[in-house]
């Protein structure tokens, strides 16, 4: 399975080709990224180049938004999510209580 995950998170994959893979502008790409939400790699010239994992979480990121979801609440799935799978620091009571806000709120919109 490492293996596996490996070459998921191999950084090959231009801009355009992501573009093409999710139907997203260079400039969304970019806006992702700048909100912390994608960290693609650099080549030696500097260009952007991304994963299998970036355009998962490019696709999920997607999908989110058009449920409904805001950025922030998008920025705090994925953050309650990455310190899950690092196995980090465990959430403190106001980090737990902030993500069940966040979610009832979102799950308010559709009642």
């Amino acid at each position: 399975m490492a293996r596996k995950e490996f070459r998921k998170s191999l950084a090959v994959f231009p801009i355009g080709t992501v573009m093409e893979l999710t139907e997203l502008t260079a400039r969304q790409i970019r806006y992702y990224e700048e909100q912390g939400l994608i960290e693609p790699q650099r080549s030696e010239t500097n260009r952007r180049l991304y994963s299998l994992n970036d355009v998962d979480r490019l696709l999920d990121i997607i999908d989110l938004m058009d449920e409904g979801m805001t950025i922030k609440g998008i920025k705090n799935r994925y953050r309650f999510s990455d310190r899950v799978s690092k196995n980090s620091v465990p959430l403190t009571d106001q980090d737990v209580r902030r993500i069940l806000r966040d979610e009832l709120d979102f799950q308010s919109r559709f009642e």
